[in-house]
């Protein structure tokens, strides 16, 4: 099918909720992308920050062959091998990144659901009810994750969400402190703030925060969708800042292209009572062994290492661009925002133009998500197109 009858099909039966691009992408293969007509680009998105170990990669490849031969999916109320290796293999990830000597996973099918989850522990176990989250943050479309995400655009239309829930400036003690009380079930937020912007947190205040939780008896959980699995250049962003949330929601990259989420905690904290929450595909085989592989390709390929090398080169290259549209280059590991001087829309375009395919954040910031697996070659090309779309 070429571009015309794929996208004239797809149109007739759009349900009109997510803008598409002016393309059709039918394969991919590592860190490179092709559509419908043989163009090539060099995948700058990861597939919307999914794919950290690439696209296709054998050993992802392998897992999920094996298994689609033996059991694709399984009630959630059985037990299941796939599951409880994965559950052990999330658990020794936990207990390295955060020094989670015993936990709790619970799967779910993505990094909306994975909040949801995290937001239903925290008033389940705390008996709290309010919520407190960072403007410019992004949490999710559902209704729970879309109630603690900041930007009105997502929210107006959606109006009333779940209550209560405080908005504060990110990055700012003074201000969460005097939002936390007590009847705030849990703090929500994002080590490096993607959607909102390409924007890191200060140790400082991810400190204070953990302080202001454990004074006031509310939980703090910390979203790792976008910045977890080596994205920044550790497993989990919280590394940076010696931070032990008391709850880490993971989706996107964690499940190697097939759809997962993560909700984790010390079970110290307690447990859900059976029955109080579920999924009927959460944590289903197929997905487990495809996670098991990524986790076994992040150790083997030391890809949160191989994030921190090039984020660095990346981002020091991106710095010294001479360009009077570039306000401020931002970012951690291979998690990269150009913050414009105009709109972001007609960049990406002409990086589309010119084989290089790469994200907004917002209205005015470029944002780079390249796969973990990308060599510095790649990454130089793609500088040298930026820098000829930016003259």
């Amino acid at each position: 099918m070429n571009y015309e009858q794929i996208s004239q099909l797809e149109l007739t039966h759009h349900s009109g909720a997510v803008g598409r691009r002016p393309v059709a992408l039918v394969r991919a293969k590592g860190t490179r992308l092709w559509d419908s007509e043989g163009k090539e680009y060099i995948d700058c998105a990861a597939a919307q920050g999914w794919a950290n170990v690439g696209h296709s990669h054998p050993v992802v490849l392998a897992a999920i062959q094996r298994q689609a031969e033996t059991l694709v999916a399984s009630q959630e109320s059985s037990y299941n091998d796939q599951r409880a290796l994965w559950m052990a293999d999330m658990a020794a990830v936990f207990r390295a990144s955060l020094g989670w000597t015993d936990c709790a996973v619970h799967p779910s099918n993505s990094g909306t659901e994975a909040n949801e989850a995290a937001l239903k522990f925290a008033r389940f176990q705390t008996g709290r009810k309010g919520f407190v989250a960072a403007s410019r943050g992004f949490h999710g479309r559902t209704m729970g994750s879309l109630s603690v995400t900041a930007n009105k655009k997502y929210r107006d239309p959606f109006e009333p969400l779940i209550m209560p829930v405080t908005h504060v400036p990110y990055n700012n003690v003074e201000a969460a402190a005097a939002a936390i009380g007590d009847d705030t079930a849990a703090v929500i937020v994002e080590i490096v703030q993607g959607e909102g912007g390409v924007y890191p947190g200060e140790t400082a205040y991810f400190q204070a925060l953990r302080q202001l939780c454990t004074e006031r008896g509310a939980l703090l959980i910390v979203d790792e969708i976008q910045t977890g699995v080596g994205r920044t250049g550790r497993w989990l962003a919280c590394e940076h800042h010696q931070l032990s949330p008391d709850i880490v929601t993971l989706g996107k990259s964690i499940g190697g292209g097939l759809p997962m989420g993560v909700t984790a905690w010390p079970k110290k904290l307690g447990l859900f009572e059976s029955g109080t929450h579920g999924s009927t595909f959460g944590g289903g085989p197929l997905i487990c062994a495809a996670s098991r592989a990524v986790i076994e390709v992040m150790a083997e390929e030391r890809l949160p290492e191989r994030a921190a090398e090039l984020g660095a080169w990346l981002l020091a290259e991106l710095r010294g661009l001479r360009s009077g549209q570039v306000r401020e280059v931002r970012g951690l590991g291979l998690m990269i925002g150009l913050e414009l001087r105009g709109k972001v829309t007609p960049v990406l375009q002409q990086l589309m133009e010119r084989g290089v395919w790469a994200l907004p954040a917002g209205l005015n910031v470029l944002r780079l998500l390249p796969p973990l697996v990308i060599e510095q070659a790649d990454l130089e090309q793609v500088i040298a197109v930026i820098r000829d779309v930016l003259k």
